[in-house]
């Protein structure tokens, strides 16, 4: 498709230069006829030349436009040169106008070659040139300037196929910058495409996993939303710590179903969608501890003010919570994990302690990043306080690590709260 575009492109340069050739030589023939006898040679042997000419323009033409091709440039240069030598030797050599036609067989040339071969064209039709001025120059023309008009000629054709290869060098750089440019455009748009390939695999791939989040939210809002109904249901005759303790589960479980619902809704994520309501801390703190499988041996709890109500998103805190407790829990033994929440004016204070083996000055700094898991943490992937730091942030709070006073680890969180 290319070539046959290219084809169709250069076919108006192929006309012309086959009207050039031909108006060339019809004024061969002009020329021959309006030249002084006594300065030429016989017409009869000038109009064989002009014949031959013309033959072979048709020729060429018949070629070019049939095939698309011709002979090889070499041969065509060097037939013209031949050709247009003899017409000047034949009609006055040194005083003959057809030297006008040299000019244009050295261009024609150097458009065909490189630079180098068309000057030592130039040169050599120029040398020939000036053995054609001695050979058909008329008698009244002197030697010296026979010499003469054949080494002036030569000079300038050299020139002009010296000009003419700066031209075709100025062009062939521009020529190439343009490739180089659509080059690179066609390689963009091969990435653009890739990209968009890439993005589109991508989103499938995330719209699976959603589905398949969809599907496992399904299946567990029945029985999470049972166990609700029947910790609210169960009969008591009086404060009853354990149900107490399954109903706040199970209303963690549904909170959390929710949060999971938004995130699938809205495209991934580990934070979800904002849920504040009043919650008591000790409550809260009991329940998240709990859920990270903490006993109460294992757990100290310290509240301030004891009955303590704060206005905060309890899904959130409670993962955050429980995620501290339970990775302060994983590293302490049987040390207990302390954890105290305080109300100060409009924030809320959360420490939780350890006696663990802690963390140095540079793992602190590390231990929140994706995907970072630093020592033996069996069952983790490195996300656990990266997601603790991100719930934190979307809480407006802050969350700092710090080695505590005879080992272990201190994780303090400061949140902004209301109510």
């Amino acid at each position: 498709m290319l070539a046959d575009r290219d084809t169709a492109r250069s076919r108006p340069d192929d006309l012309i230069v086959i009207a050039v050739r031909i108006g060339v030589v019809a004024t061969l023939a002009v020329l021959a006829v309006q030249t002084d006898p006594a300065v030429r040679a016989p017409l009869v042997a000038v109009f064989a030349v002009v014949a031959v000419a013309a033959v072979y323009a048709l020729l060429l033409a018949a070629a070019r436009l049939a095939r698309g091709s011709g002979p090889r440039p070499i041969v065509v240069s060097g037939t013209d040169a031949v050709l247009a030598l003899l017409a000047t030797a034949l009609t006055g050599g040194a005083v003959s106008l057809a030297v006008a036609v040299l000019p244009l067989v050295v261009i024609a040339n150097s458009l065909r070659t490189e630079s180098r071969r068309g000057e030592l064209f130039a040169l050599l039709v120029g040398g020939a040139y000036t053995g054609a001025c001695v050979v058909g120059s008329p008698a009244t023309t002197t030697f010296a300037t026979q010499v003469s008009a054949g080494l002036w000629w030569t000079f300038y054709l050299a020139a002009v196929a010296t000009l003419t290869g700066v031209f075709v060098r100025r062009l062939d750089r521009q020529y190439r910058v343009v490739a180089e440019s659509r080059a690179e455009v066609i390689a963009e748009h091969q990435a653009l495409a890739e990209e968009r390939d890439l993005r589109s695999r991508l989103l499938d791939s995330q719209q699976a996993r959603l589905d398949g989040l969809r599907v496992i939210l399904h299946e567990f809002r029945a029985p999470v939303s049972s166990l609700t109904a029947l910790a609210r249901a169960a009969t008591r005759p009086g404060p009853d710590p354990t149900l107490d303790l399954i109903a706040a589960t199970a209303e963690h479980l549904q909170d959390m179903l929710d949060g999971l619902a938004e995130v699938a809704l809205t495209g991934g994520g580990a934070v979800g969608r904002a849920r504040e309501r009043s919650v008591r801390l000790q409550d809260l703190a009991v329940t998240a501890l709990a859920g990270a499988g903490l006993t109460e041996e294992r757990r100290s709890i310290v509240v301030r003010p004891p009955d303590a109500m704060v206005r905060c998103d309890p899904q959130r805190l409670h993962r955050v919570i429980g995620n501290l407790a339970g990775n302060a829990a994983r590293y302490s033994g049987s040390q207990p994990v302390e954890v105290y929440l305080a109300r100060d004016r409009d924030d809320l204070v959360v420490e939780i302690r350890d006696r663990g083996p802690g963390l140095s000055a540079d793992q602190l700094g590390q231990v929140t990043q994706k995907y970072v898991s630093l020592g033996d943490r069996r069952g983790t992937a490195g996300l656990g306080l990266w997601i603790v730091s991100e719930l934190t942030t979307s809480m407006g709070g802050t969350l700092t690590l710090s080695a505590r006073s005879g080992g272990g680890l201190i994780a303090r969180l400061v949140l902004p709260v209301r109510g």
